[in-house]
C-alpha cells in the first residue's frame, strides 16, 4: 500500500502527542514521493548540510536535508523525540557510536544507505550521518522527527563533555545545519 505525503500528512496532524516510531517507520516506508511535491525544499548550502522545513505539525517535524560531498551532521543523540528517515537521492553513511562508562563516544558501526533506505533512531540513540560520495551530485534525505526535535545532545571523539545544541524552528526554514 502507498501513500501519498497530503495523505500522510493528513494523518500526522490527527497527533497531538508523540508519535509511536513504528508509526514514523511504516509511513516513511509506504510514502509515494512525488518529486515535484520536494523540489522547493531541495537546497543546499557549500558551508554545511541544509535542514530545510517542509512541514510542522502539532506533533511532528518534517524535513528535507540536503547534504554535498563531505557534510557531516555532528554526533548527536535524538533527546525525547521519535525519529524515520529515507534517503530519497544518493546514498547516505549512519555511523552509530556507544557510550563507554568514562563518557566517551566510540564507533559500533558504519552503513551505506541508499536510495530509497529507511531507517529510524530514538532518544538517546547516538549516531552521525554524513555524504561521503566523492565527487558525485548531492545526497537528499526525508526526516521526520516527533515531537519535533530541538533539543540534541552533541558528543564528540575526543571530549567525554556532551553538550546540548537547542534550535528554534525558524532557523531550521533558513536551512541551517546543526
Amino acid at each position: 500500500m502507498h501513500i501519498t505525503l497530503d495523505e500522510w500528512f493528513t494523518q500526522l496532524d490527527k497527533f497531538q502527542d508523540r508519535i509511536p516510531l513504528d508509526v514514523l517507520l511504516r509511513g516513511v516506508k509506504q510514502l509515494r514521493l512525488d518529486p515535484a511535491e520536494i523540489e522547493p525544499f531541495v537546497q543546499f548550502s557549500p558551508e554545511r548540510y541544509r535542514r530545510n522545513l517542509m512541514r510542522a505539525g502539532p506533533a511532528y517535524h518534517a524535513l528535507i536535508l540536503c547534504w554535498l560531498d563531505g557534510q557531516s551532521s555532528p554526533i548527536h543523540d535524538h533527546r525525547g523525540s521519535a525519529c524515520a528517515v529515507r534517503v530519497i537521492c544518493g546514498e547516505a553513511t549512519e555511523t552509530t557510536f556507544g557510550l563507554s562508562d568514562e563518557g566517551h563516544v566510540f564507533p559500533v558501526r558504519t552503513r551505506q544507505l541508499s536510495e530509497g533506505f529507511v531507517c529510524a533512531t530514538e532518544d538517546l540513540d547516538i549516531h552521525q550521518l554524513s555524504n561521503l560520495q566523492p565527487g558525485k551530485a548531492g545526497l537528499v534525505t526525508l526526516h521526520l522527527y516527533s515531537p519535533p526535535l530541538l533539543v540534541m545532545g552533541q558528543y564528540s571523539k575526543t571530549s567525554s563533555l556532551m553538550t546540548e545544541f537547542n534550535d528554534e524552528v525558524h532557523v531550521f526554514a533558513q536551512g541551517a545545519g546543526i
